[in-house]
C-alpha cells in the first residue's frame, strides 16, 4: 500500500488532471464571424447537468457539472468532484453576448486535506486581470476574447449552435495562474461513440501541444447540444479518460439505452 504522503500527491494529481483535461473541450476566436438564425437572433446556451466519471492509476472519480441562468442573463458553470477526503470545487460566471462569451470571475478551490485556490477576476473596461495563484496576485493583460479556465469549455458549445460547421485551427487564448496561455484545436473529423445513453455521433477535436509526449483529444455530441462526451489526456505514457453517463439540457434527461 502506498505511503500517506504519496497517495496523497497521487490523489491531487487525479484531481489535477480530472480538471484540466475537461479544459481541453473549448475553442474560440477573436477573428470569427457566426452567422445569425433565420429570425436574426442568436441562439442562447441552453443550462445543462451532466455527470461524468473518470478512471485513472486505479481510482476512480464522479464529476458533476452544472450550467445555470439567472433572470439578470448571468450564467454559471460550476464542476467538482472528491475522491476520500480530497476533492475540489470551481465556479466560472460570466454573461453571453451574441456569439461571445464575457468572463466576470472564475474560483477554484480545493477541499478536504488540500487547500488550494485559484481565482481569476475579469473588470468591464480594464484592461488588467487579476489572478490568485499560489497564493500571490498577479496582474495579467487583458485583451478581447480573452477566457478564464472554465468559461472557454462553454465557447466551443455557443459556437457550434449557431454555426454547426467545426473550424480547424481555432485558437483560444485563457489567464491562467500567473500567465496568458493560447490554446489550438483542430477538428479530426466525425466518430459514432458508445454511452450509457446509446450511440451518439460525435465531433472530434485534438488539442494541440509543445510537448509531444502529451495528447488530448475531445468528442463533443451535436445532438446533445453539443456537451462533451468524451475526453482522453495522455500525459507521461499514462491515459486519463473522462465520458458522459447522465445528462438533463433544460430540464430534459437524455434518454437511456434500452
Amino acid at each position: 500500500m502506498l505511503a500517506i504522503p504519496n497517495r496523497a500527491a497521487l490523489i491531487v494529481a487525479v484531481l489535477a488532471i480530472a480538471t484540466s483535461i475537461c479544459q481541453a473541450a473549448s475553442v474560440g476566436s477573436q477573428d470569427q464571424s457566426v452567422p445569425l438564425q433565420k429570425d436574426g437572433a442568436f441562439r442562447l446556451l441552453e443550462p445543462y447537468s451532466a455527470q461524468y466519471t473518470t478512471k485513472t492509476r486505479g481510482m476512480s472519480l464522479t464529476l458533476n457539472r452544472e450550467l445555470k441562468q439567472d433572470a439578470q442573463g448571468n450564467y454559471t458553470l460550476t464542476n467538482g468532484g472528491k475522491i476520500l477526503v480530497f476533492g475540489f470545487h470551481e465556479v466560472s460566471v460570466f454573461k453571453v453576448d451574441n456569439d461571445r462569451i464575457i468572463p466576470r470571475s472564475y474560483v477554484y478551490q480545493g477541499t478536504g486535506l488540500v487547500n488550494r485556490r485559484r481565482e481569476v477576476h475579469f473588470t468591464p473596461g480594464s484592461e488588467i486581470i487579476r489572478s490568485l495563484y499560489k497564493k500571490e496576485w498577479y496582474e495579467l493583460p487583458y485583451s478581447p476574447g480573452t477566457l478564464d479556465r472554465m468559461s472557454q469549455q462553454e465557447q466551443l458549445r455557443l459556437m457550434l449552435i449557431n454555426d454547426p460547421t467545426p473550424k480547424e485551427d481555432v485558437v483560444l487564448r485563457i489567464a491562467d495562474g500567473k500567465r496568458i496561455k493560447d490554446y489550438q484545436l483542430v477538428y479530426r473529423g466525425e466518430e459514432t461513440l458508445q454511452t450509457p445513453m446509446g450511440p451518439v455521433d460525435t465531433l472530434h477535436f485534438e488539442r494541440l501541444h509543445d510537448d509531444a509526449d502529451r495528447k488530448s483529444d475531445t468528442w463533443i455530441a451535436p445532438d446533445w447540444d453539443y456537451l462533451m462526451v468524451r475526453t482522453v489526456h495522455i500525459e507521461d505514457g499514462r491515459p486519463v479518460e473522462v465520458n458522459l453517463v447522465s445528462a438533463d439540457i433544460n430540464g430534459q434527461a437524455l434518454p437511456s439505452a434500452q
